[in-house]
C-alpha cells in the first residue's frame, strides 16, 4: 500500500507537538504487535484523538488505519489526508460497506482503530460500548487492543473552544493487555471487559495525571475527581438532546428535499 500522505502526516504532528512542547507518558508500547493485524480499541475524549491514538502504535513502527465518521471524509480539507492516509469512512446509516473495508485491511496485517463510544465523552468516563470491535477481532483471528487517552480534551472537545495551540499540556496514551476473544465467546461479555480494562486504563491516566485545574478551569476534569464536567446521567441526558435536534433537522431537510422534487 502506498504511504506518500500518512508519513509527512506524522512528521508535521510530531514537530506542532515539539513546537507546543507537549508532555508525552506512553506506556505500554510493547503490547503493540510489530507485524499482523489488531483492532486499536480508544476512548475517546477531544476531537484530536486520533492523532494521539495513532501515537500508540509508533514506536513498533505501525501505521493504524481509523474508522471515523464519513463527513470527516466530505471535508474539502480534511477528506482527501483522511483518504491518502487510508482510513476507513463510516456512513452510520450504511454500515455493511466500511465493516467489510475494516475486516479486508485487517486480514491483510493492518491495525484498525476503533473509537468504540462512537461520539466524544462529555462527562470524560468510558461511555457505554457496542460489540463491533469484537466481532471484527473475531472475524479476522486478530487481538483486541485497548487504550486510554487524557489530556487532549484540554486542547479541543465537545461544546468548548479550540485551544490547539496551547503550549505544555501533558498527554497520556497508556496500552493495556491485548484480548484475544474467539468464536463461540459471549460477546457482550468480552465487550463488557474490553470497557472494564478502558476505564481502568482511564481512571489510572486520570488520577496520574500530573497536571492540577487552575480556578475555573475545572470543566475538564471528571466530576468523580471534584472536576465541573458533567456526570455520566448528565452526558446521556445532552447526548440524547443532541441526538433529537439532529433528528429533526435531518427530517426537517428530507421533507423540504420532498417538497422541492414534487415541485
Amino acid at each position: 500500500m502506498s504511504e506518500i500522505v500518512y508519513p509527512p502526516v506524522i512528521k508535521t504532528a510530531l514537530g506542532l507537538f515539539k513546537a507546543l512542547n507537549l508532555k508525552f507518558r506512553l506506556e505500554g508500547t510493547e503490547k503493540i504487535p510489530s507485524t499482523g493485524g489488531a483492532v486499536l480499541v480508544s476512548n475517546h475524549v477531544s476531537y484530536l484523538d486520533f492523532i494521539f491514538a495513532g501515537l500508540a502504535t509508533h514506536p513498533a513502527g505501525r501505521l493504524v488505519r481509523f474508522m471515523a465518521k464519513k463527513e470527516i471524509f466530505d471535508n474539502r480539507v480534511a477528506g482527501p489526508l483522511m483518504r491518502g492516509m487510508h482510513h476507513i469512512p463510516v456512513d452510520r446509516e450504511a454500515g455493511a460497506a466500511s465493516y467489510k473495508a475494516a475486516l479486508t485491511a485487517l486480514k491483510s496485517g493492518e491495525i484498525i482503530g476503533v473509537f468504540a463510544e462512537a461520539t466524544i465523552s462529555r462527562s470524560f468516563t468510558v461511555k457505554d460500548i457496542k460489540s463491533g470491535a469484537v466481532r471484527m477481532a473475531v472475524a479476522s483471528g486478530v487481538p483486541l487492543i485497548p487504550i486510554a487517552i487524557w489530556g487532549p480534551q484540554r486542547l479541543w472537545t465537545k461544546g468548548r473552544k479550540r485551544r490547539i495551540l496551547q503550549r505544555n499540556i501533558p498527554v497520556t496514551i497508556l496500552i493495556g493487555e491485548p484480548m484475544y476473544p474467539k468464536r463461540g465467546d459471549d460477546y457482550d461479555k468480552v465487550t463488557q471487559e474490553l470497557h472494564d480494562q478502558m476505564s481502568e486504563l482511564l481512571e489510572k491516566a486520570q488520577r496520574e495525571y500530573t497536571d492540577i485545574p487552575k480556578a475555573g478551569e475545572d470543566w475538564w476534569q471528571p466530576a468523580y475527581l471534584g472536576g465541573s464536567a458533567p456526570t455520566p446521567e448528565e452526558a446521556a441526558k445532552l447526548d440524547a438532546e443532541e441526538a433529537e435536534a439532529r433528528a429533526a433537522r435531518r427530517a426537517a431537510r428530507e421533507a423540504e428535499a420532498g417538497e422541492k422534487k414534487s415541485d
